[in-house]
């Protein structure tokens, strides 16, 4: 196997070639966005500059290109995960897809007192739209504890299922804490109970190999935009039982096959659920971004990535005062910290005159900060274009920031 050179993919990245208040950019958020390399801005481009039509709707040369383009996409990220490509709904992202699971598929099944289980580590986006549905339905949404280390208690799991349990809601890697849950194990465990799961895929896809059918869920969420792909893209996998039976999330164009006032036949899936006009260039770049990211390798790139994790936490340790939060087994490169003295908010934005991006604040995960008895933190979340001596800048950074609230 070829050693990656990981200074020519970094030239890959425009962006960061950039500075930031006079520095150099060490850009340390992509548990937030991911940058984008110039093979998905290009592609992008093409599109609107040779090829922009809708898709599905015209049999002149643009449409039948842009619906080509459009449905290549989806047969490059069915790959990529390892799934049919009519199983696979197209959408914005993780939050719609958790919504369409919820509305669509869990409203018409929950009955008052069934209870959803949704892991105290999730994402609001996995945890709303289940109290949303909980509230029209008479369910109710229990949390399902984790250890102080950041895990999921596997034994408090299966107490839970025991009790009684209608949908479990885990996400695959933590966007705080990075902890890599065994989410194969723990589905095999719900499905021993009948009770159905739903997987928030957002933070695993982007960093590691992903063979979906294979973690036995029932539906996998992702979002393109942590995939090196543009905005507004994303999408869900779903059983294919679950598909045929459900009804439509929203109506309109593209998800019927005929419209009558005395009532619409509906397209089949994936299509059914795919109302309107889509994000057709979006997808055309998502599909450039795996396509790029498939050319490294996905083992290569959680390699990567473990390498910087390891040099990122030895560093850290050295810093005086500095708390990492949690500290999981398994883990992705996402460290959420605290350093005595510095409110996480004045800590990112100090670390930003100097020209390093890291996130501050709750990261969409209230429940989970509640745990840890704190309101905020700083994260640095790194992927495989960044390097060592970006890691050395963050605390040399750090450093600097102590030494000024002395």
């Amino acid at each position: 196997m070829s050693e990656v050179d990981w200074g020519r993919v970094r030239a890959d990245f425009p962006l960061l070639e950039r500075k930031v208040h006079g520095k150099p950019l060490v850009y340390l958020d992509s548990a937030n966005t991911a940058q984008k390399p110039a093979a998905v801005i290009e592609a992008v481009d093409a599109f609107y500059r040779r090829h922009n039509a809708n898709v599905s709707r015209a049999v002149h040369a643009l449409g039948t290109e842009a619906t080509e383009a459009y449905e290549g996409a989806r047969g490059r990220l069915a790959r990529f995960l390892n799934v049919a490509a009519q199983d696979l709904v197209l959408c914005s992202g993780t939050t719609f897809a958790i919504n369409l699971v919820a509305w669509s598929f869990a409203q018409p099944r929950l009955a008052a007192g069934d209870r959803i289980l949704v892991s105290r580590m999730e994402h609001h986006a996995n945890i709303v739209p289940w109290q949303l549905v909980a509230e029209r339905t008479g369910a109710q949404v229990v949390p399902l504890e984790i250890t102080p280390q950041g895990e999921i208690d596997l034994d408090a799991l299966d107490r839970e299922l025991a009790r009684g349990a209608r949908l479990l809601a885990v996400t695959h890697v933590s966007n705080v804490l990075g902890t890599i849950n065994p989410v194969r194990e723990i589905c095999q465990r719900a499905r021993r109970h009948g009770v159905f799961t739903v997987v928030d895929g957002s933070q695993a896809v982007p960093h590691q190999p992903v063979d979906v059918g294979a973690i036995g869920c029932d539906f996998y969420a992702f979002t393109g935009h942590k995939l090196c792909g543009p905005t507004g893209t994303g999408g869900l996998w779903g059983r294919r039982e679950h598909w045929q039976s459900m009804p439509p999330f929203l109506g309109g164009g593209e998800m019927i096959r005929e419209v009558r006032f005395e009532g619409t036949t509906f397209n089949d899936p994936p299509h059914r659920f795919e109302a309107g006009t889509p994000n057709i260039a979006g997808f055309v770049g998502l599909g450039a971004a795996v396509d790029y990211l498939s050319a490294i390798g996905m083992q290569a790139i959680a390699r990567r990535e473990r390498e910087l994790l390891e040099h990122a936490l030895a560093r850290l340790a050295e810093v005086p005062g500095l708390r990492l939060i949690g500290n999981p087994p398994a883990r992705a490169a996402i460290l959420s910290f605290l350093v005595e003295g510095a409110h996480a908010h004045d800590l990112a934005t100090l670390l930003d005159l100097e020209g390093i991006a890291v996130r501050s604040g709750h990261h969409c995960a209230h429940p989970l900060m509640q745990f840890y008895g704190v309101p905020a933190t700083c994260r640095a979340s790194l992927a495989f274009w960044n390097t060592e001596a970006e890691i050395d800048a963050l605390v040399d950074g750090i450093g600097k920031v102590r030494r000024q609230l002395a």
